[in-house]
């Protein structure tokens, strides 16, 4: 029995050490393929130097010409400002706010001041400076979880159940956050303020805007009326409830206290009395409120300044946009030529004609 199991030993012996040659061999061919790339990185690199190295003047040159070209229509072109103003649409203008804000800027872009100066209520001269207007969403995470539970509370039960912040989020847009941002960018730095007032009458003057305004006030009026209404028949309800107890209290014999437990039911009137008033407060200012923010169909947060602030940052200055440029344009027209070069040596080994 001895004698059969040695060469079934020697046999497993000799698949492991195959098995580890195999694996070694693995190994060996992984490392020199991960060498092979840093390799084939680093002369790629060195051919990029050396191609670098082979026209740095032509590329010193450039960049000094775009600087200089730079700084040049720099001081020949005016000098830009930007305003900003933050706003907040009722009852839901937030589409016709962008449209307008859309067509003021086309109206920029075509340099048709005549009409751009009507529309706005502004000179001539006044609209031909403005160069650029654009509207965004203002809203940070705060607001936007203000936004959710607003949304949710508007759900029924099921509804909300299959709802989380994150798809809300996901389908979160630019008309549904609650203020909104338009910047105004002119070579005349007053302009804005000028023309702030046609921008939020354009909204205000809308007779559908105005109509749902008018419900709304209708309906706010109505429920303060019935807010106060409840509010002054709490307050007599508690005048009579301490009429009662002290008309019981003096009747009591032997004793002065004043119990003001109900003797049905055991529920203090009184303190209920003050819960619901204490709950019918909290609507009312939440109610006035209301009325506060929708006091008018576009709620003006921060006005355009005075002045506009100079728009600066790199991509608004030609003395750094023309050196990336002209540099860049050598470079791809330097790189083409290396190609053509490369591929007519190629043509010529492999005898193309």
């Amino acid at each position: 029995m001895s004698n059969n199991q040695q060469p079934q030993q020697s046999s497993e012996e000799i698949d492991l050490g195959q098995l580890f040659q195999l694996i070694g061999n693995a190994f060996k061919k992984l490392f020199a393929f991960i060498a092979s790339i840093f390799k084939g990185v680093f002369h790629v690199l060195m051919l990029f130097l050396l191609f670098i190295q082979k026209h740095f003047i032509k590329f010193v040159i450039a960049g000094v010409i775009g600087i200089g070209l730079g700084i040049f229509l720099d001081i020949k072109n005016d000098q830009k400002y930007i305003s900003s103003m933050v706003v907040e649409p009722n009852f839901n203008s937030v589409q016709q706010l962008y449209n307008n804000v859309t067509f003021y800027n086309e109206l920029a872009k075509a340099e048709d001041s005549i009409t751009l100066a009507n529309s706005l209520n502004i000179t001539t001269t006044e609209a031909a400076s403005i160069m650029k207007m654009e509207i965004e969403s203002y809203s940070d995470e705060n607001q936007k979880v203000l936004l959710f539970d607003k949304f949710i509370r508007e759900l029924d039960s099921t509804t909300v159940k299959n709802l989380d912040f994150d798809a809300y989020l996901e389908n979160f847009n630019t008309f549904d956050a609650r203020f909104h941002k338009i910047n105004l960018i002119s070579t005349n730095s007053t302009v804005a303020k000028k023309a702030q007032p046609a921008i939020v009458k354009s909204i205000s003057s809308n007779t559908y805007f105005k109509e749902q305004k008018a419900t709304n006030d209708k309906n706010i009026g109505f429920q303060e009326e019935i807010y106060n209404q409840q509010l002054n028949e709490i307050i007599s309800l508690q005048e009579l409830y301490k009429d009662v107890m002290v008309k019981e209290a003096s009747k009591e014999i032997g004793g002065t206290n004043i119990s003001l437990a109900d003797n049905g039911g055991g529920k203090n009137k009184e303190i209920e009395l003050l819960k619901e008033r204490d709950e019918l407060k909290q609507k009312i200012v939440e109610l006035n409120l209301e009325k506060a923010n929708k006091a008018t169909i576009l709620n003006v947060i921060s006005d355009f300044p005075t002045r506009g602030a100079k728009l600066g940052g790199i991509e608004n200055q030609y003395k750094f946009l023309l050196p990336i440029l002209l540099v860049s344009v050598l470079l791809i027209f330097l790189l083409l030529l290396e190609l053509n070069v490369i591929l007519k040596i190629y043509k010529s080994k492999n005898e193309y004609k």
